[in-house]
């Protein structure tokens, strides 16, 4: 007999349960960030999967609004207009931009951390730049 309880566990089970729960691969339709439009191959809309996905998927949510259009969950978009016409002090805009970023990002669940971010205001301009790490890699982004 011992003091210690005992736990019956199905190694098998459980492995196969968070493999369940594992995220799909990511896919997302290409885009043309130059023209911003949509790319076609073929005639169709061409699919891209995994980090590329997800850089089409950032750059997009980083250029909606949040709330404005009524095809996007109020989650899907950004905020950064609020600051617009704001007499808030430098380190506020910083602080503001780099929450702002976080919150727009964080909703995806492929994004895991959003890191190196660095938030700059040249008078009416605010720039921001950041790694943001993904389940397929780090992505650069410039805002």
């Amino acid at each position: 007999m011992s003091i210690l309880p005992e736990i019956n566990l199905d190694i098998d089970n459980i492995i196969s349960s968070s493999e369940e729960n594992a995220l799909p691969l990511f896919k997302e339709y290409a885009w043309d960030f130059e023209e911003n439009k949509f790319i076609y191959e073929n005639g169709k809309m061409k699919v891209l999967e995994g980090k590329e996905a997800l850089k089409v998927w950032i750059y997009k949510t980083l250029n909606t609004p949040r709330f404005r259009y009524l095809a996007y969950s109020w989650d899907y978009g950004h905020e950064f207009e609020n600051l617009i016409g704001q007499t808030f002090s430098k380190k506020v805009l910083q602080s503001e931009g780099k929450r702002y970023l976080e919150e727009c990002l964080s909703v995806n669940p492929y994004i895991i951390a959003i890191n190196n971010i660095l938030v700059e205001v040249d008078g009416v301009k605010l720039t921001i730049n950041c790694v943001v790490d993904t389940i397929y890699g780090e992505v650069s982004i410039n805002v």
